[in-house]
């Protein structure tokens, strides 16, 4: 785990240039919200926005990451209004709050902004109950959450805008699918059903408090897709929410919610809730945690006794995502791995047709679009993968199987990024031995990718037996081939099930 953050590559310093930009966005949204005459409960919901708006908002392109900054008020004024206005009524307030949920991971279906104003109009009414938010109070709350935005959004896009010299991000459009074929639709019955369990459990353990067994539920089945991935979610964020919890122990409860140190570090806890996010959400909960706590201490009620309650809260809502996953509409690791390892292999084929057509003197064809979908198809595989690679999987050959198959993958685009930097040589000379070897590649990509009852066992291990090639064109491809021809094995040495089901 701390190999995971301290030593994981980042190219381009892309997460610590996020990270830093975020402290500064979010400290001048903080610092408008506090010298325009806010109070502190409404300056602690403008830093909330602001963070949200730095945090969830990811569209391929600045425009895109613009426009969906601009629509987060039109999701969270109304949510904050009509959880202000039921804060004294528990049914209508609890009911609105478990549609809210369904509803905010249903938009995950519409892409990154779906996703991106689902979880800015949750967080909107989870705040209401943190802050403890009464009608009164919305007009200084949407003026601090306008003046926030306007503060994050102008760090992002006109101070530092830093993806604007960067290519867009590639994001791989979820499979097509109709009702309950359609994951989103079935997440959003799970989060409803995970989510009415955490909080009725969660009230018969504190009245107060009962929202963090929600928030857990919740943010267990961000960015998840199948049973698997939501169940080591729900351990990590347990785990990082325990680590937190000693940390806020010796670091936040004894600073009373003193003011400049309590400051900065929830300054510090930004910059790992945005350094860690992509490489340990382990990590990421420890931040997120520890700032909580300081947040309660300027807020003037932390203790340890609220920690404890924390904590039980949080295992409340995970076991709520964990009955939900398991029983309520199912989705299994098995389909969505088998459906990402099929998107990547075709990408593979994509990428070698397209790098064999430009060395054979096309100028239309370019492998580098496909190059750069790759990358992402690969984190997908990586992702719902996960459960049979975590160390703690008692599963030991399909682990191994797992992880052969995730390094035969990662060779495979290597060789591919190598082909393509070929191709994008305009000097680059065309041997007649390259359209042998792609036909081969795409029998290969067929035969690993056809259903299981039409695959023919002798397929995709033809290339084991070429010859060295001098060519670099050829040596990419051969070395490609045996990638394939490796993959085959882990893919058919017992059935698909026993590999990626869980």
């Amino acid at each position: 785990m701390l190999k995971r953050v301290f030593v994981a590559p980042d190219p381009g310093l892309l997460r610590l240039r996020s990270a830093t930009r975020a402290v500064l966005g979010i400290g001048l949204a903080v610092t408008v919200c506090a010298l325009t005459g806010h109070s502190l409960v409404a300056t602690i919901t403008g830093g909330l926005a602001a963070l949200l708006a730095l945090f969830t908002v990811t569209d391929a392109t600045v425009r895109g990451q613009l426009i969906t900054t601009a629509l987060l008020p039109a999701v969270g004024f109304p949510v904050l209004a009509v959880a202000a206005l039921l804060h004294d009524h528990p049914v209508g307030r609890d009911a609105v709050f478990v549609a809210v949920v369904g509803a905010g991971v249903y938009a995950r279906r519409w892409g990154p902004r779906g996703h991106a104003l689902g979880v800015f109009a949750f967080m909107t009414f989870f705040a209401t109950q943190f802050l403890h938010t009464v009608p009164d109070q919305l007009p200084e709350l949407y003026t601090a959450v306008t003046l926030a935005l306007l503060a994050a959004a102008t760090v992002r896009f006109a101070v530092w805008c830093y993806e604007l010299r960067l290519p867009p991000v590639a994001v791989p459009a979820p499979p097509s699918a109709r009702g309950l074929a359609r994951t989103t639709t079935r997440q959003a019955i799970q989060a409803t059903a995970g989510s009415a369990f955490a909080l009725l459990v969660g009230q018969l353990l504190s009245e107060q408090r009962w929202y963090w067994a929600v928030g857990a539920t919740w943010w267990i089945f961000v960015n998840t897709t199948s049973r698997g991935e939501t169940l080591v979610r729900g351990f990590r964020r347990a785990l990082g929410t325990v680590l937190g919890i000693a940390l806020g122990l010796v670091v936040a409860v004894p600073l009373h919610g003193a003011l400049v140190p309590t400051v900065a570090l929830v300054a510090v806890s930004v910059f790992g809730i945005f350094y860690t996010a992509a490489v340990s959400y382990t990590w990421m909960m420890l931040a997120v945690t520890l700032m909580a706590g300081l947040l309660y201490g300027l807020l003037g009620v932390l203790d340890p006794a609220l920690l404890t309650l924390r904590l039980a809260e949080t295992g409340v809502g995970a076991l709520g995502a964990a009955l939900a996953v398991l029983f309520v509409l199912p989705v299994t690791t098995h389909a969505t791995t088998d459906a990402w390892i099929q998107r990547a292999l075709r990408c593979v084929h994509r990428c070698t047709a397209e790098a064999a057509a430009r060395l054979a003197g096309s100028t239309t064809a370019d492998p580098a679009p496909h190059v750069a979908e790759l990358a992402p198809l690969l984190s997908r595989v990586r992702l719902s993968l996960a459960p049979l690679v975590h160390p703690l999987s008692p599963l030991r050959a399909r682990k191994e199987r797992a992880r052969q198959v995730l390094a035969l993958l990662d060779d495979c685009a290597r060789e591919v990024r190598g082909l393509a930097s070929i191709a994008a040589d305009p000097e680059a000379s065309h041997d007649a031995r390259l359209t042998a070897a792609c036909q081969r590649v795409e029998a290969a990509v067929e035969a690993l990718t056809a259903p299981r009852s039409t695959r023919h066992p002798a397929a995709a291990v033809v290339a084991l037996s070429q010859p060295p090639a001098a060519e670099p064109a050829l040596v990419h491809l051969h070395g490609l081939e045996r990638a394939l021809a490796e993959l085959s094995a882990p893919l058919r040495s017992s059935p698909r099930s026993e590999l990626v089901d869980a």
